[in-house]
């Protein structure tokens, strides 16, 4: 979700992490826009470029794309865009059957269908590594853009996942944002002594149920041991009996606690929005990426922040999670290549990297004196470049199996159907299997 230099510890900054990652069901289709569920031959028979998109893409995707029409007034587009769930099983579907759109929402590294990684091995997506921008990727975020050595996914930069809060809420009840987990429990019992929500959760949105979780895993295992995810793919370590379960015992803490509202399994994305927004709930763990949403649901935006979730009781050294921010790739099958690529190429300018960073609350993969960065991400940027970020858990997963896993047993974990052994042993069931 989508984080200035997205994720990694003791590495760097932003490097290997996929956004929010959604697996959508059939049912799905049904709810698409037309576009993105007519058949087409890449916008063959209509002349136009066909651009699809997740809805948190859309206020970046056509600025650019009216800018771009500009120096192009020939070239005209067709654009879609819908929630991660949908578009993620429909567009999937339609790269294997050779009717995808030209340019398609791609999410970085690998660990979903729709990854970089999934996608180039399937040799489903055309290489960018010629564009000039790809030669300013920093070292440390190639896992994130490139397989075996080609870059195929153009991603403006790296969003943090963090609390979006209510600031009006927060005075209400005399608190301030916290920066220690046990002034987070404290803040949260304040905010519940005075009727309001502390934390709003949409856990019936899936990848809303991964968000916790990502919050609280670096302080937990990547601050002790940055080779966690080697020690993974070895065989070494696992969820179980790893720090993952601190993460998720914490998790499960804060809603014995009574932090989160009522049948979180029961409530989306859209309503946790909501609840935020309107000052019912203060406070909602997410990622910066959709911090525009947040504000266009409320009449007063200046009213929302955001800080660093605590995971941990020492400020001076919390981790946190970031990670390069959903982005676009150009299907290999696409009968409108060259206008495709030239449309990313226009987009890997750096006035357009910063242009689309700043519509998603994200930190430019290159950023100089004269980037200008969201004043929210303030309090993230000194531990993003002190090297205590790390990339959203599932990019380094081996499989697209891992991520629902982790879903479901967040869901189960809320519901009672299980506990925290349970959990993470479903979780390790599914890293298990091959990719």
């Amino acid at each position: 979700m989508t984080t200035g230099s997205r994720f990694r510890p003791g590495r760097s900054t932003v490097g290997r992490r996929g956004f929010l990652r959604i697996g959508g069901g059939v049912a799905a289709l049904a709810a698409l826009p037309p576009a993105l569920t007519a058949c087409s031959d890449s916008g063959g028979g209509s002349g136009k470029l066909r651009v699809v998109g997740v809805a948190d893409q859309q206020k970046p995707v056509e600025e650019l794309v009216g800018l771009y029409r500009r120096s192009h007034p020939d070239d005209t587009f067709a654009t879609s865009f819908a929630p991660t769930d949908q578009v993620q099983t429909v567009v999937r579907t339609q790269l294997a059957g050779g009717n995808a759109p030209d340019v398609h929402v791609l999410y970085p590294g690998s660990g979903s269908a729709m990854s970089m990684v999934e996608l180039a091995k399937a040799g489903l997506l055309a290489d960018l590594s010629d564009q000039p921008w790809t030669k300013e990727v920093p070292a440390n975020f190639h896992p994130a853009y490139r397989h075996e050595g080609k870059t195929y996914l153009y991603s403006a930069g790296s969003s943090a996942i963090g609390a979006i809060y209510n600031k009006k809420a927060f005075a209400e009840a005399g608190v301030e944002p916290p920066r220690t987990w046990s002034e987070l429990l404290d803040v949260c019992a304040r905010l519940k002594a005075k009727g309001i929500v502390p934390i709003a959760l949409g856990a019936q949105t899936p990848w809303v149920t991964q968000l916790i979780t990502y919050a609280l895993v670096p302080n937990a295992v990547y601050a002790k041991n940055p080779g966690f995810d080697a020690e993974m793919a070895s065989g070494k370590a696992h969820f179980r009996g790893s720090g993952w379960a601190d993460a998720m015992g914490k998790y499960q803490e804060l809603q014995r606690r009574g932090f989160f509202n009522e049948n979180p399994n029961g409530t989306t994305y859209e309503q946790q929005t909501s609840m935020v927004a309107g000052g019912k709930a203060a406070m909602a763990v997410q990622v910066s990426a959709v911090l525009a949403n947040f504000r266009q649901a409320t009449r007063t935006p200046e009213d929302l922040g955001m800080f660093p979730f605590p995971g941990g009781d020492d400020p001076a050294k919390l981790w946190i999670p970031a990670g390069i921010v959903v982005g676009l790739g150009v299907s290999a099958r696409s009968r409108k290549s060259a206008g495709a690529k030239a449309f990313i190429e226009f987009l890997g300018k750096q006035e357009n990297v910063d242009r689309w960073a700043q519509s998603v609350a994200a930190i430019p993969f290159k950023r100089d004196a004269s980037t200008k960065i969201d004043p929210v991400l303030s309090g993230f940027l000194p531990i993003i470049d002190d090297n205590r970020a790390v990339p959203f858990m599932d990019q380094s997963w081996p499989n697209a199996e891992v991520q629902p896993a982790h879903f479901a047993a967040v869901q189960n974990l809320l519901a009672g159907k299980t506990d925290v052994d349970g959990a993470l042993g479903q979780m390790d069931e599914a890293y298990g299997k091959k990719s």
